[in-house]
């Protein structure tokens, strides 16, 4: 009988060998990275294995942090991230000998979402930086009803906690001391908190302007009080008139595989792109 099973374990081991070795020859990519970029991704790999049937494209999630720690440690091809690799990052990409190569494939603006039933409709940067920082606690002290506020947040690992903490709450200044609340809950996805404010009326939050539905309410946001409200669009995020908008990267070594480099043109192409825009993103370029 163990002779058997040690068969059993020699003869699995081969096959996972062989599918592993044929999957790189026919030209598998894995992706990982940003839960806002995983449908997009997604997307994009189902149609470019559709007309290219020897490819094969895995798509995770877990946080541009986690896919940008792949790439550097050589278990993924692409490293989908929705903000910029940080010079610790670059640092140890060095060390490892790996010259990260960064390729902007779409545009994303960050909306700011609360209940329906929630009055509140409009908030400049200032009071999102409160609101978030904990500083206003009370929704009436924006204009709302008199009800504690519930704040929601990705987790630290998420290019979108990373994005928003850096030009919402510290402005710009990526260095500034501004965090948030020590009550903020922190959500796993960019799901969850559209889950959780659909429920709960008192909630906000935040997330890539591809996941609002008629569940949550979009804020308009100004700049400052001096400055128009603006709604989070596709058309305002391409004429940079929504405040809060941010590009969405792929990071890959200095010398991907061809499969990775034939993806990523496909991406960047007219077609690419048009996904992109039908995924409510906002590709780099308005299409014909």
């Amino acid at each position: 009988m163990k002779k058997i099973n040690a068969l059993m374990v020699g003869f699995l081991f081969l096959i996972t060998v062989a599918g592993a070795l044929f999957a790189e020859s026919a030209g598998s990519i894995q992706i990982k990275g940003s839960d806002t970029m995983v449908n997009l991704n997604q997307g994009l790999a189902e149609v470019y294995m559709s007309k290219n049937p020897k490819a094969f494209i895995a798509v995770t999630g877990g946080g541009s942090g986690t896919g940008i720690a792949s790439l550097l440690g050589g278990t993924c091809d692409i490293a989908a991230s929705s903000r910029k690799m940080k010079d610790k990052e670059i640092k140890q990409a060095e060390a490892a000998g790996i010259e990260p190569k960064e390729c902007t494939i779409a545009l994303d603006g960050l909306a700011v979402v609360v209940n329906p039933a929630n009055p509140v409709s409009n908030l400049t940067i200032d009071q999102l930086a409160d609101i978030f920082t904990g500083k206003i606690t009370n929704w009436k002290d924006v204009g709302g009803v008199n009800s504690e506020i519930v704040i929601l947040s990705r987790e630290v690992n998420s290019g979108t906690h990373v994005y928003f903490k850096e030009h919402v709450l510290r402005k710009g200044n990526e260095k500034g001391p501004e965090e948030f609340s020590p009550g903020a809950l922190l959500m796993s996805s960019s799901q969850a908190i559209a889950d959780e404010v659909s429920g709960n009326a008192n909630a906000v939050g935040y997330y890539g302007i591809g996941y609002v539905s008629k569940k949550q309410k979009s804020i308009a946001v100004a700049k400052d009080k001096n400055s128009p409200y603006v709604l989070p669009t596709i058309d305002n995020v391409l004429n940079g008139t929504y405040p809060i908008t941010r590009p969405l990267f792929f990071y890959t070594s200095s010398k991907p595989k061809e499969s990775a480099k034939s993806f990523i043109s496909f991406v960047l192409s007219d077609e690419g792109q048009k996904i992109v825009m039908d995924t409510d993103f906002v590709p780099l370029k308005k299409l014909k």
